[in-house]
């Protein structure tokens, strides 16, 4: 069963591999994030992590496995921006673990940890009007629309959702 964990130092191999793996499937629908991500790979995740502990931003993966260091990353679902007790969520699944259902569970239970642990009382998201998934995950997990913006020059909706 996938688990959502917070994002460590050692999940950087597998995390690399999972940008690797799906960056055409994500360019489809978000920016692709450049050759330098990858290049810098190592230092930028370092940086997340500085920046995790600093509680600016929660950054999680979402792992398969048997709880081995061999376990593979499937998923990314991240709060940052972290303030007055608000953050932005953003997500992304690899095309292999899309449309089972796995997003909308991880952030269903990211919404109950942001809640629980992080203390935050209120998410924002924002999608593409041609990411069908990515609306539907919003939808599911309680989010409600509150306007209209652009992602990459595309058109977008933003959401909100407060936590109890």
């Amino acid at each position: 069963m996938p688990e959502l964990q917070l994002l460590r130092l050692d999940h950087a191999p597998a995390l690399l591999a999972f940008e690797q793996e799906n960056r055409a499937y994500f360019a489809a629908s978000i920016s692709d994030r450049g050759d330098s991500y990858f290049t810098d790979f190592a230092v930028r995740h370092g940086d997340l992590l500085i920046e995790q502990g600093a509680g600016l931003h929660y950054f999680h993966v979402l792992v398969d496995g048997d709880g081995s260091t061999t376990d593979e990353v499937i998923g990314r679902f991240n709060l940052v921006e972290v303030a007055d007790g608000s953050a932005e969520l953003g997500y992304r699944m690899a095309e292999k673990a899309a449309g089972k259902g796995l997003a909308t569970d991880a952030v269903r239970s990211l919404c109950a940890l942001a809640a629980e642990t992080y203390g935050l009382t209120s998410l924002r998201a924002m999608t593409t009007h041609d990411n069908l998934a990515s609306r539907a995950v919003l939808d599911r997990t309680g989010f409600v629309a509150t306007g209209e913006t652009e992602v990459g020059g595309r058109p977008a909706t933003t959401y909100i959702r407060t936590l109890s």
